[in-house]
């Protein structure tokens, strides 16, 4: 169920529209932040600044309880070329919001003017605008910027946005729900020669060739079926003669697993093939993972909370959820605290899709009112001590608020 576009709508539409006109890399969000920040200020909210990097942390309180809960979206975008032809192509060539984080700091900015004008609760409520999710190090950097300690919360809720799910629906499930990543870099080191003369060399192509096949064979040999799994090599970077046989081949690729246990069982079987295959070769291999987000992982008792504040919201939910492997940032907040991030379906009308990533990607902006109106039903019902809200009871009283 999607909320007609109505004015605190059109304002996120605005909100959304400019940010990805203006999108800014990993680390270098520094016009967004100000932006984040120039908003927040005319809502009266106050924030700090410059939390691992330029991540932002407003705060919403009101006597009567100590109940906390944090609500995050994240800001960076990617070094991709947009390829769109809509209005708001973005300015800055080379750099896009392929991703949708434009779409999840608009509706959270909407979710703030909610809970400004919501007089049904009382606590603490974090806003939580954080850079760098793209690259695997802004929710480490507030963490070790003392996010928690500074800024408590009991519990803290994120979502993405997700083509192939109806738009407007929000879906989650209990446990993992998103992967561990690592990205695998394999050099092989030979003896390079004439190509009419092979014999004289050690072929690093060949062998990068029977590695590459090999390495398939982690998860369709050397994994139990229903252990999740995806070992991809991705890039192969190689001679530049037709008529040489390389010294050197260097690949890269990424891993995705949802549980340490196969992570750690995976990177042994990457070395071992890596190791086996330049020995079988007669060269060199020097293998380097480098793990990058853990595990998301979903408190089950938050994840029943964020399903159940969709719900108060009016808003259609799926529990149970198949995981994916694509990684997400937030894994490290739960790490710390319990907590749940949900899916937001942004399937155009009449069941178009536009994937994560792709250089034609565009946010949904019919979905922002749902978006934020879930982050203030989460927020809502989690400073709920008696969890006394009844499944729609929030849907008007949103729902007004988005109208007016």
């Amino acid at each position: 169920m999607i909320a007609p576009i109505v004015p605190l709508a059109d304002q996120m539409t605005r909100w959304r529209r400019h940010l990805h006109e203006n999108p800014e890399i990993a680390t270098q969000e520094v016009k967004t932040a100000e932006f984040v920040g120039t908003e927040l200020d005319e809502m009266g909210i106050p924030y700090v600044g410059g939390i691992g990097g330029h991540g932002i942390v407003a705060t919403l309180s009101r006597p009567g309880s100590k109940r906390s809960v944090g609500l995050r979206a994240d800001m960076d975008a990617l070094p991709i070329t947009e390829e769109g032809d809509h209005e708001h192509v973005s300015r800055n060539h080379g750099v896009m919001h392929a991703c949708g984080h434009d779409g999840h700091t608009a509706s959270l900015l909407g979710a703030a003017h909610l809970l400004l004008a919501d007089p049904g609760w009382s606590g603490i409520v974090r806003l939580i605008f954080q850079p760098a999710e793209e690259t695997a190090v802004g929710a480490l950097a507030m963490l070790q910027d003392g996010l928690f300690d500074r800024f408590p919360m009991d519990r803290i809720f994120a979502y993405h946005n997700w083509p192939g799910l109806e738009a407007g629906v929000v879906a989650t499930t209990a446990g993992p729900i998103m992967a561990a990543g690592g990205r695998i870099s394999i050099l092989l080191r030979g003896k390079p020669g004439h190509a009419a003369m092979p014999h004289q060399s050690r072929d690093t192509l060949l062998a990068a060739s029977h590695l590459l096949t090999a390495l398939q064979s982690i998860s369709a040999r050397a994994t139990d079926p229903f252990d999740a799994l995806v070992v991809s090599v991705t890039t192969m970077q190689t001679g530049l003669a037709f008529n040489q046989i390389p010294g050197t081949v260097q690949l890269g690729g990424t891993m995705r697993t949802l549980s340490v246990q196969v992570r750690d069982r995976v990177e042994a079987e990457i070395h071992r093939i890596s190791q086996g295959i330049a020995l079988a070769f007669g060269v060199e291999a020097e293998v380097n993972i480098r793990r990058s987000v853990p595990v998301t992982i979903n408190d089950p008792e938050s994840a029943n909370l964020a399903l159940r504040a969709a719900r108060l919201a009016g808003i259609d939910t799926i529990e149970g959820i198949r995981p994916s492997l694509a990684g997400e940032d937030f894994a490290n907040f739960l790490n710390e605290r319990p907590g749940a991030m949900v899916w937001i379906g942004n399937d155009m009308a009449g069941g178009a899709r536009r994937d994560l990533h792709h250089s034609r990607y565009d946010f949904n902006d019919a979905i922002l009112p749902v978006a934020a109106r879930w982050f203030a039903a989460v927020a809502r019902l989690t400073l709920d001590e008696n969890k006394s809200l009844s499944d729609g009871q929030l849907e008007d009283h949103f729902n007004s608020e988005v109208h007016q």
